[in-house]
């Protein structure tokens, strides 16, 4: 799953700390989930797309197969 987490921190000025700490996981999982490594739950998906206030879908992709 690709995501633009990255991004979105970016335009908020926001470090991953920060991010973590808003979502309430460490700054390693954020770190994890942007450089793709981590997929994360439904839970943690939605409350990071409602901090930066856009649909989930804005944020997380799925890999095309094939």
């Amino acid at each position: 799953m690709r995501n633009r987490i990255k991004v979105y921190r970016a335009m908020h000025d926001m470090t991953q700390e920060e991010l973590a700490e808003l979502l309430r996981v460490t700054r390693r999982t954020v770190n994890s989930i942007e450089r793709g490594k981590y997929n994360p739950s439904i839970e943690v998906a939605f409350r990071i797309a409602k901090l930066f206030n856009v649909p989930v879908e804005e944020i997380f992709q799925l890999d095309e197969e094939g």
